[in-house]
This record gives structure tokens, sequence and C-alpha cells, in this order.
């Protein structure tokens, strides 16, 4: 190998080596690789069983590569020069046994995955789920607790180790709602409704955010997620409903005014039915809220 080839090559040895061991610091903090979630953790379980197909895939040529280089080398190497040689039935099964194994594998992953991890697909659990309206607008959050009578922005509270039924739609362009430490990302569409379940194993503050491209606030629309005790949830409700601030029609009009950032807020009480009369705006179905022109998005 040339000397030059090998600073090269060394060089950015290093570099990838340095990069593995500064992203090895914030790995505790990787919703990804550290879940906190039974979603989460199946996604996670997954991304690691799909490593190790790519790694059978990748594996083998790279060493056979390695080994050719090396026994085929001019000079020393050991390797015959057979130059009318054209079939091998060794080869011939090693080509073809491989990816016809790797695709069975990956077939029986996509079906059984797909319904293991189907956002409408309810959690086993012993209590009842809190269902949780959101709402995605310019650029913030909405979510609506229909049970408990209160709504919140960029603030979603849930006990933890009890299951969070979402029913999510948009009030602006479509969106992406995702908790990455909970797992599940499903998209927000104007006129529609998705479903998403999550659960936390423990209590804790996560991020969740837009992931679709949605216009100059899209940096800012995140929010927090609080997995919180039974005991802590139910101090959250009661701290809400102490904010005395209405959220009917005329504040739902100002509220989804397109604002760059927007902080937490608490709203005691929520206009009936406020969900999907959001939806009827798009649908012409029911008592809709009155439209707006479309915002400036660029």
């Amino acid at each position: 190998m040339p000397s030059s080839l090998a600073v090269k090559l060394s060089k950015w040895l290093t570099i990838l080596l340095a990069v593995f061991l500064l992203e090895g610091c914030n790995l505790q903090s990787s919703p990804i690789l550290y879940p906190k979630g039974p979603v989460a953790e199946t996604e996670r379980d997954l991304l690691y069983l799909a490593s190790v197909i790519m790694l059978f895939t990748l594996l083998p040529v790279y060493l056979l590569t390695f080994w050719s280089c090396w026994r085929y080398r001019a000079g020393k190497g050991k390797g015959a020069y057979r130059p009318d040689w054209h079939k091998s039935i060794f080869v011939e099964l090693f080509i073809w046994t491989g990816p016809l194994v790797i695709i069975v594998i990956i077939g029986v992953l996509v079906v059984v995955y797909t319904y293991r991890l189907d956002p409408y697909k309810s959690l086993s659990s012993e209590q009842q789920p809190l269902k949780v309206q959101a709402v995605a607008q310019n650029w913030k959050w909405l979510f609506i607790y229909p049970e408990q009578g209160v709504a919140t922005v960029n603030e979603l509270a849930f006990p933890s180790d009890r299951p969070l039924s979402l029913d999510i739609t948009s009030d602006t362009v479509m969106t992406s709602f995702m908790i990455p430490a909970l797992g599940g990302q499903i998209y927000a569409m104007a006129g529609m409704t998705t479903h998403l379940n999550l659960m936390a194993y423990e209590p804790g503050r996560y991020q969740g955010r837009n992931t679709q491209f949605s216009g100059r606030g899209f940096p800012n629309m995140v929010f927090d997620a609080l997995s919180l005790s039974s005991n802590d949830f139910s101090g959250w409700i009661n701290h809400v409903r102490r904010a005395g601030k209405p959220l009917n029609i005329p504040r739902y009009q100002q509220l989804i005014k397109p604002e760059m950032s927007h902080p937490v807020e608490y709203f005691s009480n929520v206009e009936p039915d406020l969900f999907n009369k959001i939806l009827a705006k798009y649908t012409g179905q029911g008592d809709a809220l009155p439209r707006q022109k479309a915002n400036n998005l660029e």
C-alpha cells in the first residue's frame, strides 16, 4: 500500500474512532438506544435486529474481498491463475442462497413487526388508557383532555405505567407527532384523525416534536412530555384547573394564529367537542369553526 494512501486511511480511522468515543459520552441520554417505554423498546430491538441482518450481508462480502486481495496479490499470492474457469457450484449456491435467506427473514420481520408496532393497537395494561386529543398548529401543539375538561399548549402530562391513547389531527399543514423516548411517529393531517398508543415505564421528562417540516417555525415546534406518578398527575390536573382561563371559540381563534414560539399555557376548561369542531372545518360536517386564510409558511 502506498504511504500516502496509508496516511489517509489512518487519518479517517482516527476521525471515526474519535466520533465514536465522543458519541459514547451522550449514549445515556439517547432516546433511541435507551427507550423509556414498551413501544420504543420494541423499536430499538428491531433496530438492533436490522443491524445484525445488515452485518450478515456485509461481513462475508468484506471478508471475501480482503481474502481475495491477499490470496491473489501480485508477487507472493498463492491463488492459481485459471483464465478458463467459468463455473462453481459452491459460488453459485453462496451467491443465491444468501439473498434468498435474507429476503425470507426480512419478509417475516415485516409481517411480525407491522402488527406488533401497529400505532392503533391498544397496549396491554390493567389500567384504562388516558385519552388525550392532540392538535398541531403553527407552530405549537394543543393538548385537550376530554375526560378532565382541561387543555394545555406545548406540555403533555400523563401517568407513568398507564397507557396513553392519543387522537391526533392538524389545524394547519401536515405535520408528524413523535416522542422519541416513548416511540412511535405518526402524521397529523387536517380533517383526519390518526391514533397513537404509548406508555412510559417510569416518571420522567421527555421531549416531543414535529418531525415533518412545516415552515419557518418548524425548529421551535417542540413540547415537553411529562410522565408523572398517579398522585403527581392528579396534582398537575388540579394545577391546570386553577389557571382560570377558558379555551372557548374566540380564544381558540387567537391561539391558532402563527407564532414562532409559544410558551406553555394552561386552560382550565375547554369548549365542548372542540376537537370534532376543528375536524369539521375541513370535512364540512357538524358544527365547524370558521376557517382562516392560508398562512404564509415559507
